[in-house]
């Protein structure tokens, strides 16, 4: 490896996969921007290059080396980093590679500032860069979206589903403290942010590893929602959002105390993969789809038209034609505002990877083309009971459509809305305003007009 010149101490940064992912780049930007690093957009020349990596499925891993590669050739003399999920589980594979020159697993993820500056400092005894990071506590480098904060609450996974590898290179359950996370959302408060979203990657079972419990089943959902509360109470914080959830949390007592939160959205991401119990057991998912649709059912008690989004996987190993159909059928009969479809994606180390019944890529796209297609049918009919109703828009941006102005934003049950500017000045970003849905585009935003305030 040659030596390099950081003069310009120019880093860009690259993330894939989930919010958790996001937020932690996010922490790891403001270490670099406190040690006096300029942030350069990903496809320019910079010093280092970080990418963030995911493993999810075969085409995450493909993607995050396309983005690790794409960075060597944007600059031969860069330091290239491997980050994250595919660092953790393709270590090895990935320090052969010779457009990487440094791999950082989910292990070492806290402690990567350190060990890019080491590694740099190494390389070149003559290197100008002296940065330490000024950075204090938590705090530094949150993630956002406009006017929207990500705090990650809780790492890790002790569910083991059968095709997932985020247990094994995530490692078991870890909570962060309420203390910690109120502190953090303060912060974000204090910046002027509107919004937060609570996420983890098992949400469900924030506080489990705190408590004697052995599944968040025992605590029916008790640390979340006494999170929840606790960061309902901070002004200046006029929304909290959820990241997805596991259906057995939502029992009575907890969908019930949540919905006395009014800042809390009536958006509920909850994750199903299969609407089949047969390929359910075959994930080893800890639910059936009765109990699933039981807590659909106590969300849409206790809150009035709530977006009930989810994932769904086809094409999982031993998948029949008629299992499909059953998860089909299933998904249109509870009604989803919103679904994200994946195709099952074969993961080294897992148990689904050795099953029998493996199922053909052509199939998979049909399935997965089908399930779209009516995930997309889904979707407008939800949207359609919000035309010609008030609904109240977080504006976050400036958008153009077709050369003309727009506010963009979304409503609580997280439905993009847009509403034309009558001004060249952002007067309205970062605020909640009134909007009536007017029509709805292919793509699900719904076009709004503006409503003055009397």
């Amino acid at each position: 490896m040659c030596k390099m010149n950081v003069k310009n101490n120019c880093i860009a940064f690259m993330t894939l996969g989930c919010k958790v992912n996001q937020y932690e780049t996010g922490k790891l930007i403001g270490q670099f921007e406190n040690a006096g690093f300029k942030i350069v957009p990903f496809d320019t020349e910079a010093d280092i290059y970080v990418v963030n990596t995911c493993t999810v499925t075969n085409i995450a891993d493909r993607k995050s080396r396309k983005m690790l590669h794409r960075a060597k050739r944007l600059n031969d003399k860069a330091v290239v980093v491997a980050l994250g999920c595919m660092a953790e589980a393709d270590a090895n594979a990935l320090k052969e590679d010779n457009s990487i020159d440094l791999v950082i697993g989910n292990s070492d993820k806290a402690d990567a500032f350190n060990i890019i500056m080491k590694y740099i400092e190494a390389l070149n005894e003559n290197t100008d860069i002296t940065a330490t990071d000024k950075s204090c506590g938590s705090n530094s480098g949150i993630f956002r979206e406009h006017t929207r904060a990500y705090i990650k609450v809780q790492d890790g996974c002790n569910q083991f589903c059968t095709y997932c590898r985020i247990p094994y290179v995530r490692g078991r359950l870890k909570s962060r403290s309420m203390h910690d996370v109120y502190d953090e959302a303060c912060e974000l408060a204090k910046k002027g942010y509107r919004e937060i979203v609570i996420t983890g990657i098992h949400l469900s079972s924030y506080g489990v590893d705190m408590t004697d419990c052995k599944s968040f089943i025992e605590l029916r959902g008790k640390p979340l929602y006494e999170l929840i509360l606790k960061l309902s109470g901070i002004q200046g914080i006029d929304r909290i959002r959820l990241g997805s959830l596991e259906p057995r949390i939502i029992t009575e007592e907890f969908a019930g105390s949540i919905s006395k939160i009014n800042k809390l959205c009536p958006h509920f991401h909850l994750s199903l993969q299969s609407g089949c119990d047969s390929t359910l057991s075959r994930m080893k998912r800890k639910y059936t789809t009765k109990e699933y649709n039981n807590a659909v059912d106590l969300l849409r008690k206790y809150y009035v038209m709530p977006a009930v989004t989810t994932d769904i996987i086809v094409g999982f190993p031993g998948e029949t034609d008629e299992e499909f159909e059953t998860s089909l059928r299933y998904a249109k009969t509870i009604g989803f505002s919103s679904m994200h479809v994946f195709k099952y994606s074969k993961r080294d180390g897992t148990v689904a990877a050795g099953m029998n019944g493996q199922i053909n890529e052509n199939i998979k796209n049909k399935r997965a083309a089908e399930m779209a297609e009516m995930a997309d049918c889904l979707m407008k009919e939800y949207e359609k009971n919000f035309i010609g109703h008030n609904e109240e828009c977080l504006v976050e941006e400036v958008i153009y459509i077709d050369g003309r102005r727009y506010y963009s934003g979304h409503n609580e049950r997280y439905i993009k809305l847009v509403f034309e500017c009558d001004t060249r000045e952002d007067v309205f970003v970062n605020e909640i305003v009134s909007v009536v849905p007017q029509k709805i585009y292919d793509d699900g935003t719904m076009l709004c007009s503006y409503k003055k305030p009397c």
